[in-house]
Parts: structure tokens; sequence; C-alpha cells
């Protein structure tokens, strides 16, 4: 028969034993990890502190059926959830518990993220659906005989339709990207072109601002592997955020260089706008969902919260890199870098 050790260290998960004296007698290399330095032959107490998992032990080393736990410990200096499930061995004298562990702790965060997702998408659309209730209810009502404050409702709540038709369409987008994000596009892409044609696009939005989208670019073609559309999609949120958020009357400067990266050849496109900036502790994230530096402007300017998402996506398809630089006062730059090949 195989020693108990031996049997552990076979298991696929942390696990260790404890006899009837509460002492630990053995261990797997995976499950030292967890412990404190010198753990097996000495008290699970002093073992792992965790009052939990001491009163389970105890429950099912006196007879209890196997139970299930969920705990946090300290792991490789974070924390970790683990689902711990206790199972006795044997009978008597030489009963022991056997337990194992779980590292449960990325379920545990895309629970939250899942959460999270949920609350925000049902806030932004409740939002928009709130108002347009109250103007279908005053215009059935009130306002059914007023023709200036039909047609000011009626503008209003198209404004909040359009909102949430933008939701809508960058929920189904990034969607779309999450589930193609594994395939990377391999089609030719005049990345000049593409910029060249995102420009003509925000023309009219730049105008309005009082400002223009500059390109400075390399001669010649400059292509990259990729999806056209996505790309498109890309440039046209950096560019229109740079146009929104940037000083009134200062141009958008989107400058295209080739460069070396750690994968080889590779296109660098900045875009660069001279707005506000943006305080160093958003930075980090930026590009989680929903997540806005200021949720009220961003709403008035049209924005769903989810633009960034996309464009990490996007990128991250392309096999690429996606950084952000800002600086309080002076401006946002917003870096693209592609692979060539």
């Amino acid at each position: 028969m195989p020693e108990l050790a031996e049997i552990l260290e076979a298991l696929p998960l942390p696990a260790l034993a404890v006899d009837r004296r509460d002492r630990l007698v053995a261990a797997n290399a995976a499950a030292l990890a967890l412990l404190t330095a010198g753990s097996v032959g000495r008290p699970l107490a002093l073992a792992i502190r965790a009052a939990d998992l001491l009163a389970g032990v105890a429950e099912v080393m006196a007879g209890a059926p196997a139970r299930d736990l969920r705990l946090r410990l300290g792991r490789d200096g974070a924390e970790h959830v683990f689902a711990v499930t206790l199972a006795g061995l044997g009978e008597g004298e030489g009963r022991q518990v056997l337990v194992t562990f779980r590292d449960t702790s990325a379920e545990e965060v895309a629970e939250a993220m899942r959460r999270d997702f949920v609350a925000n998408v049902s806030h932004e659309l409740r939002t928009p659906l709130t108002a347009l209730l109250g103007f279908i209810e005053t215009l059935q009502g009130p306002a059914r005989e007023d023709p200036a404050a039909r047609e000011r409702f009626l503008a209003t709540m198209a404004r909040e339709a359009g909102r949430m038709n933008r939701l809508v369409r960058d929920l189904l987008q990034l969607s779309r990207v999450e589930a193609e994000e594994r395939v990377r596009p391999r089609e030719p892409v005049d990345l000049l072109g593409v910029l060249a044609s995102v420009r003509a696009t925000l023309r009219p939005v730049a105008e309005g601002l009082g400002s223009e989208v500059r390109i400075e670019a390399p001669e010649g073609r400059v292509t990259v592997p990729g999806d056209h559309d996505q790309l498109v999609q890309v440039f046209s949120n950096l560019i229109e955020n740079g146009l929104k958020y940037g000083a009134a009357g200062q141009a958008v400067r989107v400058t295209v260089r080739r460069e070396a990266s750690l994968r080889g050849p590779a296109v660098r496109v900045e875009v660069a706008d001279r707005g506000e900036g943006i305080d160093p502790v958003h930075l980090p994230r930026l590009t989680e969902r929903f997540y806005r530096v200021d949720s009220h402007r961003s709403r008035e300017k049209g924005g769903t919260g989810l633009g960034l998402a996309i464009v990490k996506h996007i990128v991250a398809r392309h096999r690429g890199w996606l950084r952000i630089e800002s600086v309080k006062g002076e401006g946002s730059t917003f870096i693209v870098i592609l692979p060539e090949g």
C-alpha cells in the first residue's frame, strides 16, 4: 500500500491530512505552499489560522459526513478564495480528516464581473426607459393639447431612445468581438486609408466643435493584417473621444510611425488631444466596461461606457497593444500598436 504522503502527492489539488490530535500529519507540495514553514507534524491551528476550518475538521473527526467550506487565504502575496472539502478517513484512534483545497479566485472574480455587468446594463437601460415612460405619460395627459411641450418632449424621447440604441449596439459589438478574439484577422488593411475615412466621417463633429483632425504619417502605404471594419471602429472611437473631450478649438493629432516591437515590426498610432487630461488613478480602469471618469459628462456626450472596452478587445484580437498616457491639465494620448506581420 502506498504511504499517505504518496497518495496526497498524487492528488491534483492541495491536500493535507489531520489526525485525532489535530496534528497535521501529511501534506502534498501544493498544500505546503499554503502553510507556514515547518507545518507538518505540528497542530493544524499553527499551520492555517482559520477558525471555520478548525471547527469543520473537529466535526468531521467526530463522525460528521464530508462537508465543504469557503475560505480566504493568503497566497503569493495576495488573498485567494478556496473551496475546501473535508472528508473522514478510517475509524477509531486511527481516524484522520483529508482536507483538499480548490482555488476559486478566478471564478469569484468572473462572477463578480458578471453581477456588475448585469447591474450596470440594468442601470444604463433603466434611466432612459424611466424618462421615456414619464414623457409618454405626460403626453397622454397634461401635454396632450400643448404643441410646444409635445415637440420638446418628443425631442427628449428621441434622444433617450438613441441612447438606448447606442447601448444595445455597443453591447452586441462587444459580445461579437469577445467571441472572435481568439481568431486573429489576416486580411491586409490599408491603415492610412482607415484613418482618412474616419477623419472624413468625423469632419462634421470636428467642425461643430471648432476643431480638426490632423494626421501625420510616413509616405507610402502602411498595411497591417486585420479586420477593416473593426479597425475603423477603434480609431473612430479614439478620435471621436479626442474631439469630444479635448479642448475646444484644439486639433486632435493622429501620428503614425513604424517601430520595432518584441514581436517584430509594428505600426504605432497615437491619438492625442489637448483636453483636461485624466487623473492617473483612473488610467488602469479606463478600459473596464461602464467605467467612466465623469459619468454625467460622458452621458451628456452620448457615451455608453463601453467604447474603450471594445477598443481593448479589438486591439487584443489583432495581437496588438493599447496604452493610455495622460497628464492632468495637458491632455491625453491613446496609443495603439499593431504588428505588421
